[in-house]
């Protein structure tokens, strides 16, 4: 897994146990981090799809060339 994929998805799960402690410490910011984890697991995924069709192209172009 690329090193961006799992810094995005660290991300993602502090965001989480932040946007938990928020709520229930009965604040509305929490809202702000429910956001934040979205948008770094949506970045996770680019990374890790990126990665994929990176290694795939590399296999047919590996392929073509024998």
């Amino acid at each position: 897994m690329p090193r961006l994929a799992l810094c995005t998805l660290a991300v993602c799960v502090l965001a989480i146990a932040a946007a938990v402690v928020s709520f229930a410490r009965g604040s509305w910011l929490g809202i702000i981090w429910v956001l934040i984890a979205g948008i770094s697991s949506n970045m996770a995924w680019y990374y890790i799809r990126r990665a994929r069709a990176a290694r795939a192209a590399d296999r047919e172009s590996a392929g073509a060339a024998s």
